[in-house]
């Protein structure tokens, strides 16, 4: 789905028309979980972020004249997925962990390892960059932060998942 695509479903959830509610999440409804997943390291935190950010969207639509709507809703799910880890107490449960392969890769379960070591701002922007797709402009709007500082955490965060699989951090 497009922006321009986007947009218009926007409009039309905006106007009442509930099924542009499922268009957006037979979408989008991959990426964010993604992201959610990433960020809580949860599968049961991302589902409910998932779930919060779509009944969101139901009951209170964003403006269909948003500039990028994708880095909006994508914006609101990483903010969903944080507002999950901070409600929710801490706790160990193997079950429960988030362990899952990139579509790209068939055994991904270094690089999630080595994502979860990294501190939440540097592994927010990787995910939004990878699993989302965000440049690096629209990353900066969604997470309210300067550009340059977007650039220098990724770069950071990629030299730390270098030295992490590579052996060099534990």
């Amino acid at each position: 789905m497009t922006d321009t695509e986007l947009r218009q479903a926007l409009a039309q959830l905006k106007n009442g028309e509930r099924s542009a509610l499922a268009e957006i999440y037979d979408d989008l409804s991959t990426p964010i979980y993604t992201i959610a997943l990433r960020i809580t390291g949860s599968r049961v935190l991302a589902e409910d972020a998932v779930q919060e950010l779509f009944m969101k969207l139901q009951s209170s639509p964003p403006p269909a004249d948003i500039a990028k709507p994708r880095a909006y809703i994508f914006k609101a799910a990483r903010n969903c997925a944080l507002d999950m880890l901070r409600r929710e107490p801490v706790h160990e449960s193997t079950e429960d962990h988030c362990d899952i392969p990139a579509p790209e890769r068939e055994d991904t379960s270094d690089i999630t390892a080595a994502l979860s070591m990294l501190p939440e701002e540097q592994r927010s922007i990787v995910v939004l960059h990878i699993n989302a797709g965000l440049k690096f402009r629209e990353i900066s709007e969604a997470t309210e932060t300067p550009l340059g500082t977007v650039l220098w955490r990724y770069n950071k965060a990629l030299a730390t998942l270098r030295d992490i699989l590579n052996g060099g951090i534990s």
